[in-house]
């Protein structure tokens, strides 16, 4: 698996060590089956900042033209798990109740990256879709595997965000 979190990452988004029964308990929360390549990151480091920040889009976002920049993906179980955090995002920033929030963008809230089961169903594998301040999913991955495989330096977008 390709290295996705910065190495040196000791923020409050690097959650404990997951086991099975978490996992079951964040699945039964957010009432979804959470994708396997996301579970299999978790097993590597249960969430965290990025080291490669910048998703590329094929429209403008409020960050950028052509890109999001997306901070840290949220683990599960402590402080800032998906199964703690997505349902209070989703409630406090109105998303479209398409899923789970995935996790911080430097906007803090204004917009956003979630997992889209408005196709597959709770059991299905996710889309990943970019939420802007209008409040209308975008897909920008069609997994969260092909999400992970799509990050980049944002020093290619001459973007100091990482």
């Amino acid at each position: 698996m390709t290295v996705i979190f910065d190495p040196m990452d000791d923020s409050e988004y690097v959650g404990p060590p997951v086991d099975g029964e978490m996992i079951r308990r964040a699945e039964q929360t957010l009432q979804v089956r959470l994708p396997k390549s996301y579970v299999d990151l978790l097993a590597v480091q249960n969430g965290g900042m990025l080291r490669n920040r910048c998703y590329p889009t094929e429209f403008p976002t409020s960050w950028a033209p052509d890109h999001v920049c997306v901070d840290a993906i949220w683990g599960i179980g402590g402080g800032w798990g998906v199964d703690v955090l997505s349902p209070s995002a989703i409630a406090e920033w109105r998303y479209p109740d398409i899923g789970v929030v995935l996790g911080i963008t430097p906007s803090a809230g204004h917009d956003t990256v979630m997992l889209d089961y408005s196709e597959c169903g709770p059991l299905g594998e996710p889309a990943v879709s970019y939420v802007d301040e209008d409040r209308v999913p975008r897909r920008i991955a069609n997994s969260f595997s092909e999400f992970l495989d799509g990050f980049v330096s944002c020093r290619s977008y001459g973007d100091e965000a990482d």
